[in-house]
């Protein structure tokens, strides 16, 4: 049987912890995805998975496996590519993951474009704002928004990414304005679960303040607190580039003008320069012309 699909088949099976669901996915017999995975066992002389009624785990030898099962995946699937034709056409299939607000404000739009540029390529955007170790999970390119990138990584900036506080028309009309970050305390705050999720920070000119807030309300996604926001439920800090629409027609309006949060970057982060793929440097490029001066 062939070993770099036997390794394949175990790298789905240990990700998805199911053999039903790795056979529905490699459209293969789960009868078959059992024998790949027993056959690398037998190729290693060492169990690999625990296999119970309800769960499928790794063993100590399992993990070592899957670490170096997914190195050998992704170095032979730039061999593949660097060897095709050498015609212009970008081919492949390319992994990235991104923040799920930003993915749903902006790079869903601009991967669709590149991919009509480019058809013969294929994407998998893994959406979330949790850690992702991009070696062990294979992922080509992550987009995340930072003040410090990871050291390990190479990051290449696309765009500045700022804040500002905001709520609905109808909050402000019920509770009134603050006029300093200092009367925030009093009004009902939605926060950010991994971001000033008890304290805000502003700045106005050489002016800086730190406010501890109660938050009523706290969610691990900007997009979540988008629409509670909304709905009217208080006061905010959000990315511009999630809500300038918004507050073009006028469903949220700027709290505190004259204060402004500490920018952020939003980086393309890579594990390596080294065996950088075509198509990875294309999409790097395609990034950083089309989130170049953006109006938010």
């Amino acid at each position: 049987m062939d070993r770099l699909t036997a390794m394949r088949v175990f790298c789905e099976v240990a990700t998805s912890g199911s053999f039903s669901a790795t056979a529905d996915k490699l459209d293969m017999s789960r009868a078959m995805v059992t024998r790949y995975v027993s056959e690398l066992e037998g190729w290693l002389n060492a169990r690999l998975l625990q296999r119970t009624t309800r769960s499928v785990t790794l063993t100590d030898a399992g993990e070592q496996c899957l670490r170096r099962s997914q190195q050998m995946l992704a170095l032979m699937e730039n061999i593949e590519e660097e060897t095709r034709s050498d015609d212009a056409e970008l081919r492949g299939q390319l992994r990235l993951t991104c923040s799920t607000s930003f993915a749903f404000g902006h790079l869903a739009r601009v991967i669709s474009k590149f991919l009509t540029m480019h058809p013969l390529l294929k994407i998998d955007l893994h959406v979330g704002d949790g850690t992702v170790n991009l070696v062990e999970a294979r992922i080509d390119l992550a987009i995340r928004i930072s003040r410090e990138p990871d050291p390990l990584l190479i990051a290449r900036p696309l765009a500045v990414c700022d804040s500002v506080l905001v709520a609905a028309p109808a909050y402000v009309r019920q509770a009134g304005l603050p006029l300093h970050p200092q009367d925030l305390p009093g009004h009902r705050c939605l926060s950010h679960a991994n971001y000033g999720r008890n304290t805000w920070r502003f700045m106005r000119r050489d002016e800086s303040v730190q406010t501890d807030i109660a938050s009523h309300f706290s969610a691990n996604d900007a997009t979540v607190l988008l629409q509670a926001v909304l709905a009217g439920s208080g006061i905010t800090l959000l990315p511009t580039y999630l809500m300038a629409d918004h507050l073009d027609k006028g469903d949220l309006q700027i709290i505190l003008p004259e204060w402004t949060a500490p920018p952020m970057t939003i980086y393309a982060l890579f594990p390596s320069r080294r065996h950088l793929s075509p198509a990875v440097r294309a999409l790097l490029d395609f990034l950083v012309e089309e989130f170049a001066d953006q109006p938010w």
